[in-house]
């Protein structure tokens, strides 16, 4: 017989883990068992890495999931090795080889090929990617062996540095840290630039390294999350406020601050401003995000009295 299964007693956790995502999970995998280690009631993540991707993850708990949107936009950064002269129906690892060719480039027409990709570029998102059509994610419809009309999208590349490269022997390959704007598709990146050298290729490795603020070296990994006891887990939750970077910081006084909770627009000597992050005086709180025009401060996403009292609550 089995044993029966603990049920877990949830609890509300405010605030942001900085996950390092391992190899195989998906990104929803992850977030599950990293809210379940925390008992936490609710839980979302800033945009997904493919289960062949590890690295920066950031998840967010409680009133974090209110602003998980904002961080959407954040430019990414990733180390990535594209395996030169085998392409696949995937252009990554998981994928069935469909063409080999000699690789006959040499150093300086890499770091020519390089150079055409920096900057603003078009890319035709895979069939092999969650984007939807019609209500239904491009990989299902690539496992149905259907390919649909994708549209194109503009997204930049910041940098794109060559790390290391290996054109002759049995296995060829570029390695690359890539900065880019949102909605960059490395695999469709990568093999690009190896179609460009005339060889064709695929991701054999990819690793985010930072998104927006968040940086590898502030992440934590599942297993040494798992290792921890109750509240050292707790503690390696960051601020709910540490997704509005960027934000302009406005402080109200007690009465302006609850006539704002109740989404009522207060006026003041504020610059106009299209984000900022409110904060309530005594005790000092954060309330929500608004927008500043004409001296106006436009509520945007609240938190509620009830998050409030429970983010104050696990600070003391």
């Amino acid at each position: 017989m089995h044993a029966p299964r603990t049920r877990v007693q949830r609890r509300p956790v405010h605030g942001v883990l900085l996950l390092d995502k391992p190899l195989g999970l998906s990104s929803n995998q992850a977030l599950q068992k990293a809210k379940w280690l925390l008992r936490a009631e609710k839980a979302g993540h800033t945009g997904t890495l493919d289960p062949l991707a590890t690295g920066v993850l950031p998840l967010c708990f409680g009133a974090a999931t209110k602003f998980s949107q904002l961080h959407l936009d954040a430019d990414k950064t990733y180390v990535t090795t594209v395996r030169l002269g085998v392409k696949t129906s995937t252009a990554d690892a998981e994928g069935e080889v469909v063409a080999t060719r000699s690789v006959d480039c040499t150093l300086g027409q890499v770091v020519e090929v390089l150079d055409r990709f920096m900057g603003p570029i078009r890319q035709l998102p895979p069939m092999h990617s969650a984007l939807k059509k019609d209500g239904k994610a491009l990989y299902e419809y690539a496992r149905e062996g259907e390919t649909v009309e994708r549209e194109p999208r503009d997204v930049v590349i910041h940098e794109l540095e060559l790390l290391d490269v290996q054109l002759q022997g049995e296995a060829p390959f570029l390695r690359l840290r890539v900065k880019c704007s949102k909605g960059t598709y490395i695999r469709t990146l990568g093999e690009d630039i190896a179609e460009a050298l005339g060889c064709g290729g695929h991701l054999v490795a990819l690793r985010r390294i930072a998104t927006g603020p968040f940086e590898e070296r502030d992440c934590v990994t599942l297993a040494a999350l798992e290792a921890m006891d109750e509240a050292q887990r707790l503690r390696q939750l960051r601020p709910v406020e540490v997704l509005l970077d960027g934000h302009e910081s406005v402080t109200l006084d007690g009465e302006n601050a609850g006539r704002f909770l109740s989404g009522l627009r207060r006026r003041g000597r504020w610059h106009d401003t299209e984000r900022a992050a409110v904060y309530g005086a005594q005790p000092h709180a954060l309330l929500g995000t608004a927008h500043v025009r004409a001296g106006e401060l436009i509520p945007g996403r609240l938190l509620s009295p009830i998050e409030i009292q429970q983010i104050l609550e696990s600070q003391s």
